[in-house]
């Protein structure tokens, strides 16, 4: 297949700049993908497609508060975009300035002082000299980094909403989005109700937002993200297919997290890095149900839930999507895929 093949149109104004007025309020469209039926419905009937012995599996990254405004030490305005902290003083980051920053160069936030060690394709290596570090820095002076499609800047609220319930683990660029949905109370009522939680880590990078750039897909070179998968995980997933329960994968990340730790063709307890690219043709090892939200066009996780529920099957529910009005992307409502048929 061909990146023009995973193309749709979307009006502008169905892309959420602002989430739903309570967390597991949204909108969720039921794709099966077995017998590509397709329904329209809302989160809060999320549970009665779940039953008793079924696994949740979430990513309790923690998204920083990514974003730094500062300048050079010539005076021009810089924004630093931190995708990875090293160390507690040394991060790689995206740079934006009118001239990108040389080796040896300084930059300013506040009164924290910068230096630009070494340069890593499209990444900055940069090392903090001032007293503290980069999460302190963030916690004093960050933004929360909102998608480039959320056309305006971070408010207060962002802090608590682009942000899920049961996040732990700082280093996130980006929210799970798929996670934004639950709250307190439903996480408790599948609880009651027999559905088991467990839990992996993604630390989603801002090259989650980065297009595909070649139309021959063999050629497109995945981003890199940083994962865990804890033996604690693995066994609730073994007991889990064990007992006849379905593993219910929320979102991509959980999804990408699980099929890397399973790609020797054996689920195992994994970390590190991950560049797995899911598309068409795929077969997965572990996820039986994915909840996930609406995609971009021609992204790497439009074609992921192509390979899960089969491409005819999203690309029509996309367009059904389109024609009903549904909120689209990171603040958007949700999808719940059941998987084709192998």
């Amino acid at each position: 297949m061909r990146l023009s093949d995973f193309d749709y149109e979307l009006p502008d104004e169905l892309i959420a700049q602002h989430p739903a007025e309570q967390r597991s309020h949204s909108r969720m469209l039921h794709v099966d993908g077995a017998s590509g039926e397709i329904a329209d419905r809302q989160f809060l009937d999320f549970p009665s497609l779940l039953r008793a012995g079924d696994l949740l599996v979430f990513n309790n990254t923690r998204v920083m508060a990514a974003r730094l405004h500062g300048q050079k030490a010539t005076g021009g305005k810089v924004e630093i975009l931190i995708e990875r902290v090293i160390e507690p003083t040394r991060c790689l980051a995206h740079v934006r300035a009118s001239k990108s920053p040389k080796v040896g160069s300084t930059l300013l936030v506040e009164d924290a002082k910068i230096t630009m060690v070494a340069r890593h394709d499209n990444l900055f290596e940069l090392q903090l000299e001032s007293a503290g570090d980069f999460y302190q820095l963030m916690e004093s002076h960050g933004h929360m980094p909102l998608p480039p499609y959320i056309d305006r800047d971070d408010g207060a609220d962002d802090e608590e909403r682009y942000q899920t319930v049961f996040a732990k683990e700082m280093g996130a660029v980006a929210a799970p989005t798929a996670g934004l949905h639950f709250d307190d109370a439903m996480l408790q009522s599948l609880t009651d109700m027999g559905v088991e939680q467990a839990e992996v880590t993604l630390h989603v990078g801002a090259g989650t937002f980065q297009p595909v750039k070649t139309e021959n897909l063999d050629e497109h070179i995945m981003h890199s993200e940083w994962l865990s998968v804890s033996d604690e995980t693995v066994e609730k997933i073994k007991a889990c297919k064990a007992r006849g329960g379905r593993v219910v994968a929320v979102g991509t990340t959980s999804v990408r997290s699980l099929e890397t730790a399973a790609k020797e063709g054996e689920l195992k307890p994994y970390q590190g890095d991950t560049q797995l690219f899911i598309r068409p043709g795929y077969q997965f090892q572990v996820v039986d149900l994915l909840l996930t939200n609406f995609h971009l066009p021609q992204s790497t996780l439009l074609m992921l839930v192509s390979a899960f529920a089969g491409y005819e099957n999203i690309m029509r529910a996309y367009r059904h999507a389109v024609e009903q009005r549904y909120r689209f992307f990171s603040y958007g409502d949700a999808m719940l895929l059941e998987r084709a048929a192998k």
